[in-house]
């Protein structure tokens, strides 16, 4: 009866269908980029929605500034050190206007590294609870058959495997980068890839709804900048791209030309996760399933991330701490904002426990089911988080926030100073002491779990 008891105050049954996930992550849009926040002229309806009929977190941090590592533990449920995957699957020669043949592709970066083989999915663990599941989008996490989702534990994969691509070519400095299944494509080459993941991932939905739960993995490109040759947009880059009638909105609002593309990029991705949304309305399907809706990372700069200080790329509250937005109707609360200190390595627990499976033995997971926090029944266990990108670090223990990076150092109380403007290291030696510390036994954890690749020297 013990066991069974905290199922039965969440609002489950033992006969209860599992609910079908919807998981959205967007590229590189900022913390206060939300419509319904009200600090941008930004509208997002749909994501309003999603707000309005679910819980808003704004304590929600992702574990690496920048796509590849955040994304690898959205789906693992890992730090990146822990799961090797702990820096960019990127091609350097592309920050030199290079483009690649294709003999040179196949042999980059981008094509042979990827997630460790031996690492979980979240794919891979569903699909023992009898989820079909699919991937529409931004995949990031290697392009080497192996690394690609239909092995990973999917049985779904439209979307590109590499950081970035021109939204109507689909190509990545030269190279077309669409995959349908484990096969390139081109058969979408000329339409804006945020229209044609929208398509799929509908196909996807109305095809699956009604035979098996369902988990779609929803990772936008929008509203990362192209990944486009210079010469190829008339000798500039062309920063966010997006049909010109979403940009217009914008043209009386902003003085910036490419801040309205911004804005545009994600009004457009918030029309396709409307459509998402009313897919689930159509299929009668609401209230058995759970959306989630984050970014990968902080924002990129386009309109600043204030209050926040940073952007995507640095330790600062402006690279780590995202939006985030879930809806469960019964079972999470509607129109509540939750400042409880959550990150994304709570993902993967919170939807195994709520499809009532788990992690595979001997499986070690960073975070905790996030359920319990949302409803209010208990404060977050979670009172630490550790990063590191290269040489820069970071340490948050309770409220206070240590950085050691080439963008800056100090130490910060989040609670009285989300800026991070008033570095309190000198009057506090303690303190920072405290915390390297903890960073230094972090750190020490992580080097002593079974090595994973592709950096890790093993």
């Amino acid at each position: 009866m013990k066991l069974l008891l905290p199922l039965i105050l969440l609002g489950f049954s033992l006969n209860a269908a599992p609910p079908n996930i919807v998981l959205i992550v967007s590229d590189d849009q900022g913390y206060p980029d939300l419509g319904c926040i009200g600090s941008k002229p930004i509208q997002t309806p749909n994501l309003d929605r999603l707000a309005a009929e679910g819980t808003r977190a704004t304590n929600f941090y992702v574990t690496w500034p920048a796509c590849t590592p955040s994304r690898g533990s959205i789906l693992t449920g890992r730090y990146p050190q822990r799961n090797g995957l702990y820096d960019m699957v990127r091609n350097d020669m592309v920050n030199y206007g290079h483009r690649f043949t294709a003999e040179e592709y196949a042999v980059s970066p981008e094509m042979t590294l990827g997630l460790d083989p031996k690492e979980f999915t979240l794919g891979d663990m569903l699909r023992t609870a009898g989820y079909v599941n699919g991937v529409v989008g931004k995949w990031d996490m290697g392009q080497a058959k192996r690394y690609l989702p239909l092995q990973r534990g999917f049985d779904f994969f439209y979307g590109h495997g590499n950081n970035g691509i021109d939204y109507y070519t689909h190509e990545r400095y030269g190279i077309p980068s669409l995959f349908r299944g484990n096969e390139r494509t081109q058969e979408d080459k000329g339409q804006y890839a945020t229209d044609i993941f929208g398509r799929e991932a509908l196909h996807f939905l109305r095809e699956h709804l009604s035979k098996k739960p369902v988990f779609l993995y929803l990772p936008f490109n929008a509203p990362h900048g192209a990944s486009t040759l210079a010469e190829d947009n008339g000798g500039k880059k062309p920063g966010v791209q997006v049909p010109e009638a979403y940009a217009e909105k914008y043209r009386d609002l902003v003085k910036d030309k490419k801040l309205a593309q911004y804005y545009g990029a994600v009004t457009r991705m918030d029309e396709v996760i409307g459509d998402v949304l009313n897919a689930l309305d159509q299929a009668g399907q609401t209230d058995n399933t759970i959306v989630l809706f984050m970014s990968d990372n902080g924002g990129s700069g386009n309109g600043g991330n204030a209050p926040l200080k940073g952007s995507k790329g640095t330790m600062w509250e402006g690279g780590l701490r995202v939006p985030f937005v879930i809806r469960w109707p019964g079972k999470v609360p509607a129109g509540k904002i939750t400042d409880e200190f959550l990150t994304t390595l709570e993902i993967s627990p919170t939807l195994l426990a709520a499809a009532g499976t788990q992690a595979p033995a001997g499986i070690v997971l960073d975070g905790f089911d996030m359920l319990p926090i949302l409803l209010g029944n208990q404060p977050s266990p979670r009172t630490e988080m550790f990063w590191q990108r290269r040489s820069d670090k970071a340490a948050r223990v309770g409220n206070w926030k240590w950085v050691e990076s080439q963008k800056g150092r100090g130490l910060y109380d989040l609670a009285t100073d989300i800026a991070e403007t008033r570095d309190l290291s000198k009057e506090n030696p303690d303190i920072v002491e405290l915390l390297q510390n903890r960073f230094a036994a972090w750190r020490k954890e992580m080097d002593q779990t079974e090595p994973r690749g592709p950096f890790r020297d093993y």
